[in-house]
């Protein structure tokens, strides 16, 4: 209780009415003070203080002066001896004291926390004029309401499971059952990453979660966070740790989970469908921007030349033949940028040439022979630009010929007088 009080407020709560002065009548001295007191702070806290520090200061001198009893003489009041005056301000105000029946059947099917059941416990008690219990008290109440409604919410979801229902759930944590073992395990890990193994996991868990037959509405009455604490704390236990709970309980907990679980694996099983069906539009999204892609890189006809070039110098490789340049495509030459180095630039030292010293040089040397020794174009003589695969050939008027020491050389024909040209 608080310990400032206003004289305005002093006079609201803890003034003598008439059915007060009734119950004080034949009361004198500590007694009288103490019962006073006593009376009106039951009616502002709904309960009885526990030492006299309790009281307020200024509410002792305010009610000493109403009773015409000294402050000093409270301090011999008894006030944990005061039973009799309890009673008769239970009967006086129409308080009763609490049971444990209404405790587990209002309370702790509603609040699951120690701190709320107290907090509960103490709202209730005022609304419903009931004696709150003291600190140490209240603890023993608290735990004999939490196990008398734990029997008779285990003894009520036994008896909708019915023998068949429990017997198999049972089985699940009996000793040697590997089987059952193995599903209790795989019931409590979650489905991984999306995928077809992912699926068909969850299809024959959920199956098998079906084959235990639990009847639909078992835990309908019950609240979902209630239904929630129990499935958590079956899915932290391992098999021993359900066998050496007590049966109901130990029934109850497995219930609690595999009813929790089956409901989750069968939003789960939604989700992983939903999810597989856009991981494979996605798939088959890549796939063909991809092939459309190189659809769209590749060059027109360029395998149709190479085999006009292959098919001329198998056919007549003794015929004149000509250079073969590349032309690229100016679609290609805006989208495929250049891969190799930069040509060096200056004056006059632009790429275009560099290619033109280059087919200078290659004219020097190899001269213009006789047509009998003329060959056709190699495709090794496409440029840098033609290798890339997006050139288009076209001939040009400038000839050359491959000559006999030439020729021995690359057959390994070659005489000394070859090998020193």
């Amino acid at each position: 209780m608080r310990q400032e009080w206003s004289p305005e407020e002093l006079l609201a709560s803890w003034t003598l009415v008439d059915g007060d002065w009734k119950l004080v009548a034949n009361k004198s001295g500590p007694t009288r003070l103490g019962f006073c007191l006593m009376l009106k702070f039951f009616e502002i806290e709904a309960r009885f203080p526990e030492f006299i520090e309790e009281f307020p200061q200024s509410a002792v001198e305010y009610v000493s002066g109403l009773v015409k009893v000294p402050a000093a003489e409270l301090t011999k009041y008894d006030l944990a001896g005061a039973k009799r005056h309890r009673k008769q301000i239970h009967e006086a105000l129409g308080f009763r004291p609490p049971t444990l029946a209404w405790l587990a059947a209002e309370v702790c099917p509603v609040e699951l926390v120690e701190d709320r059941q107290r907090e509960a416990l103490l709202v209730e008690c005022h609304t419903r004029k009931i004696e709150p219990p003291g600190p140490t008290r209240m603890e023993r109440v608290l735990v004999a309401a939490r196990g008398r409604w734990e029997r008779a919410f285990c003894a009520r979801t036994i008896e909708r499971l019915g023998a068949v229902g429990r017997a198999r759930l049972l089985a699940l944590v009996a000793e040697g059952n590997d089987e059952g073992t193995a599903l209790l395990a795989a019931l409590k890990r979650d489905p991984g990453a999306v995928g077809l193994d992912a699926l068909l996991m969850e299809i024959i868990k959920l199956t098998s979660v079906r084959e235990l037959g639990l009847p639909k509405g078992l835990f309908a009455d019950c609240s979902e966070k209630l239904v929630a604490a129990w499935r958590a704390r079956a899915i932290k236990m391992y098999p021993s740790d359900f066998r050496d709970t007590a049966e109901d309980v130990r029934v109850t907990l497995l219930a609690a989970l595999c009813s929790s679980r089956q409901a989750e694996i069968t939003e789960a099983l939604v989700d992983l469908l939903i999810a597989l069906v856009h991981k494979i539009n996605a798939r088959a999204e890549r796939r063909v921007e991809k092939q459309l892609t190189a659809e769209l890189r590749k060059v027109r006809g360029k395998e149709g030349i190479l085999f006009k070039l292959a098919e001329a110098a198998v056919g007549k490789p003794d015929e004149r033949g000509r250079v073969a340049r590349p032309r690229p495509d100016a679609r290609l030459r805006r989208t495929r940028p250049h891969r190799g180095r930069r040509a060096p630039r200056g004056p006059g030292g632009g790429p275009a040439d560099v290619r033109r010293r280059r087919a200078h040089h290659d004219v020097q040397r190899h001269p213009r022979g006789p047509a009998e020794h003329r060959a056709p174009a190699q495709s090794g003589d496409r440029g840098a630009r033609g290798r890339r695969g997006g050139a288009r050939f076209a001939p040009t008027e400038r000839e050359f010929a491959v000559t006999p020491a030439a020729r021995r050389k690359v057959f390994g024909l070659a005489t000394a007088d070859d090998r020193l040209a």
